[in-house]
């Protein structure tokens, strides 16, 4: 099996020739950045499975970058930052990052992050999602293997890879109570952190998308017990 390819983008050399060693020494191919121009060009040079990010970049933030990398490809990104707040961890669950590793970091728990996070999209890509063709509801339509979501009016809706895999839950549980410690764990398990306010976030973000006007959204919640996808739900 070919190595994976990791993108890492670091403006601190000495830190980025570190991490660099550090993977290439676990088995990994690395293409190091310091900036926005060189991660796309990186970026282009062939297959990319994982990005390392660091948020505070010379130019164009890691924020923004992450924004653009979402508008045009799945690939796992794994912010590095000397901020390590809940506020920046929720930014990083908003933009649809796998994973945020706060600096200072040991190279053992960057590389422990990295094999983690490449081992849930493998799972992901080789489990029952990938199996899965289409789920309809309300006349919205899930397409699994494109991770996309249109809605009645055949509208392409942007989702970050959280709300997508928090929407998959809910179609893989119709009219069905989930708990809330259920879902903070679903979202730790793509994260690697959680928090109350995280789901909070993530529910309403979700709900705003697939509120229509003069519509409510289908996700209800029941006091005391969770949130529940109000809808029937037709597999294709």
């Amino acid at each position: 099996m070919a190595a994976s390819t990791i993108l890492l983008v670091e403006d601190d050399p000495p830190l980025r020739m570190l991490t660099a060693r550090a993977l290439q020494e676990d088995g990994y191919v690395v293409r190091p950045a310091s900036s926005a121009p060189e991660m796309w060009i990186a970026f282009g040079a062939g297959p990319v499975d994982l990005v390392l990010l660091d948020v505070m970049l010379p130019g164009t933030s890691g924020i923004e970058l992450c924004r653009q990398i979402r508008q045009r490809s799945d690939v796992p990104i794994i912010f590095i930052s000397a901020k390590g707040s809940e506020t920046d961890r929720i930014i990083g669950l908003e933009l649809g990052a796998d994973d945020y590793l706060p600096k200072p970091f040991s190279t053992r728990e960057l590389v422990a992050r990295v094999r983690a996070v490449l081992r849930r999209g493998g799972m992901e890509r080789q489990g029952g999602l990938a199996r899965q063709n289409e789920a309809h509801f309300d006349g919205w339509v899930v397409n699994f293997p494109r991770r996309e979501l249109r809605s009645p009016t055949g509208a392409l809706v942007e989702l970050t890879g959280a709300e997508f895999d928090l929407l998959s839950s809910f179609l893989n549980n119709p009219q069905r109570v989930i708990a809330r410690e259920r879902l903070i764990e679903l979202s730790r398990n793509r994260l690697g952190d959680s928090s109350d306010r995280s789901i909070d976030v993530l529910i309403s973000r979700l709900r705003r998308k697939l509120q229509l006007a003069g519509q409510h959204a289908p996700i209800t919640t029941v006091r005391g017990a969770g949130y529940m996808l109000n809808a029937e739900v037709m597999r294709v």
